[in-house]
């Protein structure tokens, strides 16, 4: 083999993998977030699930993706593992798109859509039709180098070295741990097994070694997989688990049917694959993934089960101070899921907002000074989720984010800046208590439970808001407007109030001042719980208040 061939393959290779990660990654900009929704409503029982991590995996071209973003369902609770199940076994299956297009070979239209992706990119001004472009663009290359790949390769069948070493691996387990090693080595089974299928077209590989190669190759396929849910929860890890037994179970079942039957089926999916080498590999590689399906689905609950023993315990409780639960270091990332992670996170740290609120009027009117102090601590556990998930937006707004994930990024900073001033409020309340209990200020039982009214009022705008924000449930939309309207009439009421017994010394001016900043705070807690609600739904503020 001499140095130019080397240097086409190397090259081919890069323009393989290039073009597939520009394809898979332009994908999930432009439908990242349709296809997640997809995948969440879609997932509620184990067939669906199936079916729709088929179909999402054959689109995105990455069945990783696909793992990673059901994790990040698992980690949020959007779903659980008896439903994820369904849509990692899906995800074997979709793998198998990418060498079913391969064994097509279009390689002679590669250029169109090198061309057409690539004016797409360069000259359009719309960012939708960009990341289109950027699919074509991908498309092409990946075909491109598929070609560099294919024509280098002819050249190896006059090397008698490299003939002779591809017809020394006749033996099963050598070809198992090729298969194994080269997808450890490249991150996708998609690409080691178009490799494969390349070398059987140019008649380097016997057909009948192909199926070894490929279970190698899936079982490979497990380890980015593995690798990336090392930092995750256990709830990761069991998924990554359950994507790794799948393939080992399934390709031992595999093994020992080609002991005993080998040939009659391989000479069957070859006859029915036109006797063409390429399109046998494509087929075996699918029609395996099927098979395995079919004799693991009925027991993916046991599946499931046996992860558990095989990981026991629960993940060390995540507590509500200094701890990030559902973003950071910690939670396996994966760009289409990035935007509901930080949803997840704020409306935890909108709980510990509210939360504090009710502490520090608790403290107002009990004046225990346990409770003062604990508002003043859980308000910099808020300002550290704010710091945190602030730079951790910032982190993602730079990678490969869905557009419309992209869209509601600023809202989300202003998200985090509200739930921080809340916070803000509650530790000024906290500050008005420990006044209150130094100096003496006696409030009247009539202005406590003043203030314990607008509380609840402020309680209800605050959950509803929270709510609409994080599950975009526009159920209380007509509520949040009313109670917007209701608390800043309540706030001018007990204002006016409140200088009516000053001016009929009923109230004390410490008193009256602390009474006047409590009500006023109360007010801006609301005007901040309306900002959250309406963060990513402008548009129902126009059509609700016309």
């Amino acid at each position: 083999m001499n140095a130019g061939t080397i240097l086409a393959l190397a090259g081919g290779l890069g323009l393989f993998l290039y073009g597939m990660e520009m394809m898979s990654e332009g994908i999930e900009k432009a439908a990242g977030a349709r296809l997640r929704s997809i995948v969440e409503m879609f997932t509620k029982n184990k067939f669906m699930g199936l079916i729709v991590g088929t179909i999402f995996t054959g689109i995105v071209q990455s069945s990783s993706a696909c793992t990673v973003m059901v994790v990040s369902f698992v980690n949020s609770g959007l779903m659980n593992l008896y439903q994820a199940v369904g849509v990692i076994l899906g995800a074997n299956i979709g793998t198998t798109i990418t060498s079913q297009l391969v064994s097509i070979n279009l390689s002679e239209i590669a250029p169109i859509f090198v061309f057409g992706g690539a004016l797409a990119v360069m000259f359009s001004k719309n960012e939708k039709t960009k990341k289109i472009g950027a699919i074509f663009l991908g498309f092409g290359i990946l075909f491109t180098g598929l070609n560099t790949m294919s024509g280098a390769m002819k050249g190896l069948r006059d090397d008698p070295q490299v003939v002779g070493l591809l017809a020394s691996m006749s033996k099963p387990l050598l070809a198992l741990f090729v298969g194994f090693g080269l997808t450890a080595i490249i991150q996708s089974s998609s690409v080691t097994v178009s490799i494969v299928l390349l070398l059987a077209t140019q008649g380097l590989l016997e057909i009948y070694i192909c199926p070894y190669i490929i279970l190698g190759c899936n079982i490979g396929s497990c380890v980015s997989a593995l690798l990336a849910s090392l930092a995750g929860k256990k709830e990761a890890k069991r998924a990554a688990m359950i994507h790794f037994m799948f393939n080992v179970i399934g390709s031992a079942i595999l093994c020992m049917i080609f002991m005993f039957a080998l040939e009659p089926i391989v000479t069957f999916v070859f006859n029915a694959s036109g006797q063409n080498p390429g399109r046998f590999v494509a087929n075996a590689h699918t029609l395996m993934k099927v098979f395995q399906v079919l004799i693991l689905f009925p027991f993916s609950n046991q599946l499931v089960n046996l992860t558990y023993k095989m990981i026991p315990g629960d993940d060390k409780k995540v507590g509500d101070t200094f701890t990030l639960k559902y973003i950071g270091d910690n939670v396996v990332f994966n760009p289409t899921t990035a935007v509901v992670d930080v949803i997840h996170e704020l409306e935890r740290m909108a709980e510990l907002a509210r939360e504090n609120l009710n502490r520090a009027m608790n403290a107002l009117l009990t004046l225990e000074k346990d409770e003062i102090d604990k508002v003043f601590q859980e308000e910099k556990n808020i300002d550290f989720l704010n710091h945190s998930i602030t730079d951790y937006l910032v982190k993602i707004n730079q990678t490969t984010l869905p557009l419309e994930d992209l869209k509601s990024i600023a809202a989300l900073f202003h998200v985090a800046n509200d739930i921080e001033r809340i916070g803000d409020h509650a530790a000024n309340i906290a500050d008005a208590a420990l006044k209150r209990k130094d100096e003496g200020v006696s409030l009247s039982k009539k202005a406590q439970k003043e203030l314990t009214e607008m509380l609840e009022m402020v309680n209800s705008i605050f959950g509803y808001s929270v709510e609409m924000f994080a599950q975009g449930k526009e159920d209380h939309l007509q509520d949040i407007i009313r109670l917007e309207n209701d608390i800043d009439e309540k706030e001018r009421d007990l204002q006016k109030a409140h200088v009516s017994r000053l001016t009929k010394n009923k109230c004390t001016p410490e008193a009256g001042m602390i009474f006047s900043d409590v009500v006023s705070g109360l007010e801006r807690v609301a005007d901040h719980a309306t900002n959250i609600a309406f963060s990513i739904h402008e548009k129902d503020v126009v059509k609700y208040m016309d």
